[in-house]
């Protein structure tokens, strides 16, 4: 079962902007699914109709075969969202906001109490829980807003920027605590401006760009499709002269460190082979950018924009 079904989603304001252009997207039950785009391309559009916070101009949406237009109550009780902006009352208790937020989907406070410690414990704000939600930092507000968002325990999980403003290590147990969730059943969809972030969770992922989608497929999918890979390699000592192969170019940026740009048809053992000929002893190798992201960045500047792509089969 699909949970998620989207057929050709429109949205046009009243002042004429067509923020939704014939989207159509199928996200399987269980998936880790990623919708990317730059800013104004449509993602929160399209999550506000989901969530009954935007009307759509046309189209049909159904969370687990339930259609929103006639079972809205019933798919409301199997999504959570996480949006973009902070939307609690900051002078609440941070158990408080999570309970409270139990009582819009009929769930008993001794349950909604049993749920709540679950998930402030799993995303460590259980010692701050008797704590007014101001006094948190904003690594722990975001965690604050999943927790919410989890109260009900939905089945559909939809994040919007999640670890905006987020520090490195906080989004690292950002990154452990999703993928935990996704592996024990929840269907998450997450919209991100960290590319990194899509790669290392998100199994398939959908590029929006003003209003239509131009790119659906598997991230191992999207990042094949890349004509040249890019990396930053730190040398022993200084390279004495380039070696020459085909279908690459050396930079060398400093004594110790140079750039290499590998056409895909090379095989990037053939060029380690050719360095340690030439005596060049690599201390250690790393993309130059991560490889989602230099495919994003060419289908946005180059304008692929073409015909939606449909949904999944």
């Amino acid at each position: 079962m699909d949970a998620l079904n989207i057929e050709n989603l429109t949205k046009t304001y009243a002042n004429g902007v067509e923020a939704v252009k014939g989207v159509s997207i199928s996200i399987p039950e269980r998936s880790f699914y990623g919708l990317l785009g730059p800013n104004g391309a449509g993602k929160t559009t399209i999550i506000g109709i989901i969530t009954d916070m935007v009307v759509k101009t046309s189209g049909r949406i159904k969370i687990f075969d339930k259609d929103i237009d006639k079972e809205f109550s019933d798919a409301k009780q199997l999504i959570g969202v996480v949006p973009q902006e902070m939307n609690f009352a900051i002078f609440e208790k941070v158990i408080d906001i999570v309970v409270q937020q139990a009582g819009y989907y009929g769930i008993a406070k001794k349950d909604a109490e049993k749920n709540a410690e679950k998930y402030l414990r799993q995303l460590g704000l259980w010692d701050k829980r008797d704590e007014q939600a101001k006094s948190l930092s904003g690594g722990m507000k975001r965690r604050l807003m999943i927790a919410r968002a989890l109260i009900h325990e939905p089945k559909l999980l939809i994040l919007d920027e999640p670890t905006a403003g987020v520090d490195v290590e906080l989004r690292r147990d950002m990154w452990s605590f999703l993928t935990r969730l996704n592996k024990s059943g929840t269907t998450i969809i997450l919209t991100t401006h960290y590319l990194e972030e899509a790669e290392h969770l998100c199994k398939r992922i959908a590029i929006i760009n003003k209003g239509m989608i131009i790119e659906d497929s598997s991230t191992k999918e999207i990042i094949n499709k890349l004509d040249k890979q890019s990396y930053i390699l730190d040398i022993a000592s200084p390279m004495k002269k380039k070696p020459e192969m085909k279908g690459c170019n050396i930079t060398i940026i400093d004594d110790t460190t140079i750039e290499i740009e590998l056409d895909k048809s090379q095989n990037l053992s053939e060029l380690m082979r050719l360095l340690d000929k030439e005596k060049i002893t690599i201390l250690s190798m790393r993309n130059k950018a991560n490889r989602l992201e230099e495919m994003f960045i060419d289908l946005i500047e180059n304008g692929k924009e073409g015909k939606e792509k449909g949904k999944r089969k």
